[in-house]
Order: C-alpha cells, then structure tokens, then sequence
C-alpha cells in the first residue's frame, strides 16, 4: 500500500512502476539474457517471461535440464515479485516437473502473485511450452528488503 502511494506522488501508476523495474533489472540481469529470455509482460504482482531451449541446454536424455526450466521460472519470480519497486529477494521456491521440454520449445512463464503481508509474498509460476502444455509449475516465497528499491522513480 505504501509503495502505491509512493508511486502516486511521482506521477506513476503501477503499471508505470513495473515497467520501470523491469527495463532497471533487466539490462544488468545477464543470466537472464544469457538464457536468452526475453520479459514479454509485467505488471503488479505479474511477469511473463519467454525462452526458447538451445541444444546447450539438454541434459544426457536429450531434455531440457530442469535447472534452466527452474531458472526460467525463477525469472519470472523475480520480476513480479520486485514490481513494486521494493528491492524483494527469494525465500524458498518449490518446483515440480510435469513434462519435458525439447530443443527448439518455446516456453513460457506466467508469475502471478498469490499473496504479499508485510515482507514477505507468495507467487505461482507456470510455465508451458509453445502447445499450451504445463511444463513446470512452481511456487516461489518472496522477502522484502525494507527501505530498498529497485529502481530510482
């Protein structure tokens, strides 16, 4: 709620602000871009971020390796649960392995914020590939630095 207000008195709604976290995170998050991610969408509590699997990425059953899966997943955390512009960093997240993912998908990651009390917040993280299937669904618990912020509004 504060953080609203805050955003208020700069003349920026919280849309405003999460697009502002996210051109801020992004250009120094390399493992991100490393990954070749791109965040297509965010916006309070939300983030949508896409990656497409590379054959560097396969395990020795020619499957994506589940850690740059998770990692995917983890970037959407990040960037929905930081969109407040409150520096915000991950507790704990629990992923679970629903279906593999091939060379050459296109998966996304839906986050989508479940709760947020006082410092500490709650987020589902889908991610599906290019057919609509599930992959990976994870759920991520956020903690929130006070007096931090991400970006300077």
């Amino acid at each position: 709620m504060g953080e609203h207000h805050h955003a208020q008195a700069h003349g920026l709604d919280p849309h405003a602000v999460a697009e502002a976290v996210r051109h801020g995170m992004f250009k120094d998050d390399a493992a991100s871009q490393g990954l070749g991610m791109a965040v297509e969408a965010v916006g309070p509590g939300y983030a949508r971020v896409a990656m497409t699997v590379r054959p560097d990425m396969l395990n020795g059953f020619r499957i994506c390796h589940g850690g740059f899966i998770t990692t995917l997943a983890d970037s959407a955390f990040a960037f929905g649960c930081n969109s407040y512009n409150e520096m915000t960093v991950a507790s704990g997240i629990v992923v679970d392995f629903l279906a593999p993912a091939h060379e050459g998908d296109r998966l996304v990651a839906e986050c989508h914020e479940v709760a947020r009390t006082g410092r500490t917040g709650v987020y589902d993280i889908k991610v599906t590939n290019q057919h609509g299937k599930t992959v990976v669904v994870m759920r991520g618990r956020s903690h929130t630095i006070k007096g931090k912020h991400v970006v300077n509004l």
